[in-house]
């Protein structure tokens, strides 16, 4: 595929395309397999591009398919510039792209930059000495006087953030897993290498990034310990309760002012392959808006950044809607976000809220009409629960740590289900590596699309209707209230007013429609007295007089 391919002319040609746009996230290893070793595969994402185009989405996002040793499932790469033999070959890359941009659907991939797997031919010449060409490539340290490691840092996966190495007789720096170290930003050849990488796939033709881990880039060049939190000021939003990680403020290990001169560097390649696009994963459970804000704004950082506001466990409510917003007025005016209630790495929405079929409705309405661009992940349009995942079958290494407290990320990333006619789930013919739950057969795509009512037609109507309205899209978002279970708000683009209500509770409401002349778009109509029905919304139109 030749450099810079110019995008089919069947896809949106404004280079904005992704703002307020909707992408779709594909979990590879659970999507469909192709040919019966029970793990999914790029043949297998292609077989089902059809179904992804008919929701009515803008892009795909696909989670990593590098090569890698797979200790956290692709997020640990061995080779930023192959694909790994279990999802294919580089040509089946290849095909998917061109598949998916004749449907109309542009192609983003995962780039996991901080960190790279222990087995990574870098890391393997970075241990072998102090005097090594890339001996600065990872961030390592000595150890303390009595031995002890360079300082309090923790890994999100529990335990020290630092492993001895005894060939070099110093500590590496991992966040994560001890067999993913972290990559040295402070070492300019290391980004030079990593922003080869980026161009690799640009090349390829793909049409952007999602950004795993955007804000652990760089880390503190004096690698001075973190302050200890408040225990007021702790939450769970990034790690397990369980996890001592929620005890430090994480002041040094992440979050660094170098991140933005990196970010920068990566903007400017993107603007060499007009129209590509890339999305930033910020976790912080202190700042995650505030670096969204600067992460995003215009022209410095990657076009737009999701924290995990709407991912956390805590309910989402009317109130906590307008909490979020206020506080990213505030903090990133001029940023833009990228909204997602589950993806592959928290509960999924429908258990972590306990939402019942009309409040999963109504939640994907919500959703589809905030401002912002939006994450869908795969099967949230079916409805998918998380599922149940016994101890003897998990493959998660964060869950096998922390159970039972915390059962770790398998029960989302259970295979798709396609069709209810045999246990496999039409996801393949031979044993998937995670089990399917049984609770999600009668979820089935197949079973979903004959039925007029199911929730697949509302995401696809919702869709529709976010294409079909640019104030949806893009336009601004003023007057958020909330009022008891009620969040009402307007979006605006030029002509095009909307009012939107929702009823986030188990009781009538009276809605206040503001002055003028209305009319329903979507949603449910208000009763004459402004009643609207629990779990409930109603999209108005301003009439043009």
């Amino acid at each position: 595929m030749s450099a810079n391919t110019a995008a089919p002319s069947d896809l949106d040609p404004a280079l904005d395309w992704w703002r307020g746009g909707v992408i779709y996230q594909i979990y590879p290893r659970s999507f469909q397999d192709s040919n019966g070793d029970g793990i999914g595969d790029l043949p297998g994402i292609t077989q089902r591009l059809p179904y992804i185009a008919s929701l009515g989405v803008d892009a795909i996002w696909i989670s990593p398919f590098f090569t890698s040793p797979m200790k956290d499932f692709g997020y640990d790469v061995s080779d930023y510039c192959d694909v790994d033999p279990m999802f294919g070959t580089l040509a089946d890359f290849d095909a998917l792209v061109d598949r998916a941009h004749s449907l109309g659907l542009r192609v983003m991939i995962d780039l996991v930059l901080s960190h790279t797997s222990d087995q990574h031919p870098w890391f393997t010449e970075s241990r072998q000495s102090r005097d090594n060409p890339r001996a600065d490539w990872y961030v390592w340290a000595d150890p303390k006087p009595d031995g002890g490691p360079p300082n309090n840092w923790l890994s999100i996966f529990g335990g020290p953030a630092w492993q001895w190495d005894a060939r070099r007789l110093q500590y590496y720096l991992h966040n994560f897993l001890t067999s993913q170290p972290d990559l040295n930003f402070h070492t300019p050849a290391v980004q030079d290498a990593l922003l080869d990488a980026t161009r690799f796939w640009l090349d390829r033709g793909v049409d952007g990034f999602r950004l795993d881990t955007i804000n652990f880039y760089f880390a503190d060049k004096a690698l001075r310990d973190n302050p200890a939190l408040p225990p007021e000021a702790r939450n769970a939003t990034i790690a397990p309760a369980v996890n001592p990680y929620n005890h430090q403020e994480h002041l040094y290990s992440k979050n660094q002012p170098e991140n933005l001169v990196f970010l920068k560097r990566f903007r400017a390649l993107l603007e060499e392959y007009p129209g590509t696009a890339a999305v930033g994963e910020v976790g912080d459970a202190q700042r995650g808006l505030e670096l969204l804000g600067e992460y995003t704004k215009v022209g410095q950082g990657v076009q737009m950044c999701y924290a995990f506001e709407f991912l956390a466990k805590a309910p989402l409510t009317a109130a906590r809607v307008v909490e979020v917003f206020a506080r990213l007025d505030a903090v990133a005016g001029e940023g833009w976000a990228c909204w997602a209630f589950s993806n592959h790495d928290v509960v999924r929405h429908a258990t972590r809220w306990d939402l019942s079929p009309a409040a999963q409705r109504l939640f994907a309405t919500l959703l589809l009409c905030l401002r912002g661009s939006i994450c869908l992940y795969q099967g949230e349009e079916l409805g998918l629960s998380e599922a149940d995942v016994p101890f003897d079958a998990l493959q998660d290494p964060y869950g096998i740590e922390f159970w039972p407290e915390f059962k770790g990320r398998d029960g989302c990333r259970t295979p798709m289900v396609w069709e209810q006619s045999n246990q496999n789930a039409g996801f393949s013919s031979g044993t998937p590596w995670l089990p399917v739950d049984d609770a999600h057969l009668p979820q089935a795509v197949t079973t979903q699309e004959a039925d007029p009512n199911a929730l697949l037609h509302h995401y696809r109507a919702m869709i529709a209707g976010r294409r079909a309205h640019p104030a949806l899209r893009h336009g601004t978002q003023t007057d958020m209230r909330a009022q008891g279970n009620v969040l009402t708000f307007q979006r605006i683009e030029a002509t095009d007013t909307l009012f939107c209500a929702f009823n986030m509770g188990g009781t009538p409401a009276h809605i206040r429609v503001p002055t003028g002349a209305w009319h329903p778009i979507m949603g449910e109509a208000l009763a004459p007295s402004g009643e609207l029905a629990p779990w409930a919304c109603a999209i108005l139109q301003k009439t043009n007089t």
